[in-house]
């Protein structure tokens, strides 16, 4: 291994030390959180001067893959994220919108399609209702409050929301 491979290599190990780090103090941030925030640390400038241009695309690449690697495996730990567990709270929520009135959820949903002036963002906690992607129009379908993520389509993080049905 060269001397610049070897050095880029050290430089990413502390890369991705840091990301563990930061992931330890807020275990609420994703992939695209982590990956944003890592792009302006120290040691990711640093591999940014010292690697050319095509290794600075695997090097980009493999920061992706390794954090959601390093994600998934974090989570895969956690009852809370077993397959199991989420498909019993999808279930329990689901039945309990079904003996919801519909009118009264209906109501509130207006008025927060009024406060956010018919948009949502990533990251917000919205209620039941199907979310729209602005950018590609894939369509989200949400049974219970919960965070918005990013469109599964096209990574995109602006929303709307499709009116209820009674």
């Amino acid at each position: 291994m060269s001397e610049q491979s070897t050095a880029l290599l050290s430089l990413y190990e502390a890369l991705f030390q840091q990301i563990k780090e930061q992931y330890s103090k807020d275990n609420s941030l994703t992939v695209k959180s982590l990956y944003r925030q890592t792009q302006s640390s120290k040691q990711f400038l640093a591999i940014k001067q010292q690697a050319k241009e095509e290794e600075l695309a695997l090097v980009e690449q493999f920061l992706k893959r390794d954090i959601a690697s390093f994600l998934q495996e974090k989570n895969a730990k956690d009852l809370n994220h077993s397959p199991t567990m989420i498909t019993i709270e999808n279930t329990l929520w689901h039945w309990l919108s079904e003996i919801t009135d519909r009118s009264q959820l209906e109501w509130h949903e207006v008025v927060q399609d009024f406060k956010h002036q018919g948009q949502y963002q990533t990251g917000e906690i919205v209620g039941q209702g199907t979310m729209v992607c602005a950018a590609c129009g894939h369509e989200t379908k949400i049974e219970f409050p919960s965070v918005l993520p990013d469109c599964i389509e096209c990574d995109h993080s602006l929303f709307t929301r499709e009116a209820l049905a009674p």
